[in-house]
């Protein structure tokens, strides 16, 4: 039975989160000092003793959850993946567990990351919103509708709950659509912009020079990307999936079904929260939930 090492996204955060392991582990404990010399402030301070609004960040909140899933993996002493993937921001850190980055770059890059979205962010007033209880089709065809403005879908999460991404205006108009189409809830997030759509355009093209310019080598083995759900070892695939990921959606149903029908038997989380084996549950039956 092969085992899948999943690693969370932004939302997973909370106040504590990776003093336990900072307090038990020496070789922990480096990474995150190591973390606060990259950054040049005390990200395990906010981590440690921070308020919720203050980990809610974007600046912080990325770097955080890398860190911590990074930790998570590098000092288990049992971390044998048959392949790997990361939800959103996620990708990152299994790119980095996986050695196709060190943590040194893929710190980096997760900053300058967080930095570009929130400067798209700001460029237009924009929005996401979670989707309850209606098909993929169907929310796809109702946003392509909407042709004043911009509405895509950003995250396919499990079956019955996708992410909608766009203009205040635009995801304001997809939700009163998609209830009446019989969506059971269409709840607006609240999140600083649209991401993983056309509106992070800016921050793609910045973040596009920084992963050109960082040093990747092959994973050691397969990591199945946001982009497209499928496996990849090509170094010059995962650099433009990863770039592609800003403005694309997050296909995690699709990447879950995927790693499934390759012989994932067990399901791994490493990071702050089980959010992932939440929606790992809803997507595949009968495999095995675990957390490092």
């Amino acid at each position: 039975m092969k085992k899948a090492y999943i690693f969370p996204g932004q939302g997973s955060q909370f106040k504590g989160m990776g003093l336990d392991l900072y307090q038990s582990s020496d070789s922990a404990k480096a990474l995150f000092e190591k973390a606060n010399d990259i950054l040049g402030f005390e990200i395990t301070k906010i981590m440690f003793e921070g308020t919720d609004e203050e980990l809610k960040q974007t600046n912080v909140t990325q770097p955080a959850i890398f860190i911590h899933s990074v930790a998570l993996a590098k000092t288990t002493t049992d971390f044998t993946p048959d392949m790997v993937a990361g939800h959103s921001l996620g990708e990152f850190s299994a790119l980095v567990a996986t050695g196709a980055l060190s943590f040194e770059d893929g710190l980096i890059l997760v900053t300058k990351r967080a930095d570009a979205m929130q400067k798209a962010c700001e460029i237009r007033p924009s929005t996401m919103a979670a989707i309850l209880g209606l098909d993929d089709k169907t929310i796809e065809n109702i946003c392509a509708s909407i042709q004043d403005e911009i509405v895509v879908p950003a995250n396919y999460n499990c079956p019955g709950q996708v992410v909608i991404s766009g203009t205040i205006e635009g995801v304001e108009k997809a939700c009163e659509l998609l209830k009446a189409a019989g969506a059971k809830r269409a709840l607006i997030l609240p999140v600083g912009g649209a991401f993983h759509s056309p509106l992070m355009e800016p921050a793609r093209e910045e973040l596009a020079a920084a992963i050109y310019a960082a040093h990747f080598e092959a994973p050691v083995c397969p990591v199945y990307q946001n982009v497209n759900a499928k496996p990849s070892t090509d170094v010059t695939a995962i650099r433009e999936n990863l770039i592609s990921q800003l403005t694309a959606p997050v296909r995690w149903t699709q990447s879950v079904e995927a790693m499934v029908s390759d012989g994932a038997g067990i399901f791994i989380e490493s990071g702050p929260g089980k959010v992932l084996q939440g929606l790992v549950k809803k997507i595949a039956n009968g495999v095995e939930l675990k957390s490092i």
